[in-house]
């Protein structure tokens, strides 16, 4: 079961490469700028969520059951995400870019800056995290999407690099009142707008009456589930986990909020602080 079902090399590597930069970072950082245990136990339960999907036999039943598909799907772009973000790897993350911009130099790094910054422009980033939903969703790349390998492995890391870029968004542990980091309310905002979209979706796959995703039926399913009975489970899955996680997310980010109750200061304050 824990062996991968279509292994990866690049895929491993990734994750072993995350797993090794973490620990290794942790292990440099002065003991006073280490997570704590229970952050490092959150980050890599995320991390190990997302393997676990990616590279066990779990993707066998993915690939062949719809409903494990959803499942696969809604820990690639929510849940593991979400823990990996509430982990708050900052530290991590500043160790690793201290360490690397001296060799890397500004050209090269301007580049994955103007990108990371425009993937981050709240409306991009909410049309993305909703709109890859609806790309893959759509019957015939969906079809298409199962029944290519490569573009089975594009659509899986484009739902996980989506779904941490987005959730890093909304789970910045950066004050707005002190960082460029997004508002509180924006962040509640953007919960709102991707949660409907996903609940429309998910809906419109359980009270469907035909075949919506028929390329299960061509490559056979795992297990002998009614076709009706592993559709209706999916669509379940993409409607009520995404909109509890949007809920889920805007308490989370109402208790900071109160907890950081302060207006936020002007761009003067803001150029003068960072200086």
């Amino acid at each position: 079961m824990l062996l991968p079902y279509d292994v990866s090399p690049l895929t491993i590597l990734a994750y072993l490469l995350v797993a090794v930069g973490y620990l290794w970072a942790f292990r440099t950082l002065p003991r006073q700028e280490r997570p704590g245990l229970f952050r490092v136990s959150v980050f890599f339960l995320g991390l190990l969520m997302c393997y676990a999907v990616m590279q066990t036999r779990f993707d066998y039943y993915a690939q062949y059951m719809f409903f494990i598909h959803r499942g696969q799907h809604l820990v690639l772009h929510h849940l593991g995400p979400v823990l990996i973000a509430l982990s708050n790897p900052l530290p991590i993350l500043r160790f690793w870019h201290q360490r690397l911009a001296p060799y890397l130099g500004t050209w090269a790094l301007m580049p994955v800056r103007l990108t990371y910054n425009t993937l981050q422009q709240p409306l991009i980033a909410a049309f993305l995290f909703a709109g890859l939903v609806y790309f893959w969703l759509w019957p015939a790349i969906h079809f298409d999407a199962m029944l290519s390998r490569n573009l089975y492995w594009v659509m899986n890391w484009s739902m996980l690099l989506d779904g941490l870029l987005f959730w890093w968004l909304i789970f910045d542990p950066r004050s707005p009142h002190d960082t460029r980091s997004l508002g509180y309310g924006k962040r509640i905002l953007l919960l709102v707008l991707v949660g409907v979209p996903q609940m429309v979706l998910g809906a419109w796959i359980v009270f469907n009456r035909g075949m919506v995703y028929d390329v299960y039926e061509v490559c056979g399913r795992a297990w002998p589930m009614s076709p009706e009975d592993d559709q209706l489970i999916g669509g379940v899955l993409t409607w009520i986990p995404p909109a509890m996680m949007s809920i889920i997310g805007i308490l989370i980010i109402l208790s900071r909020a109160m907890k950081d109750d302060r207006p936020k200061p002007g761009p003067a304050t803001l150029e003068g602080a960072t200086q």
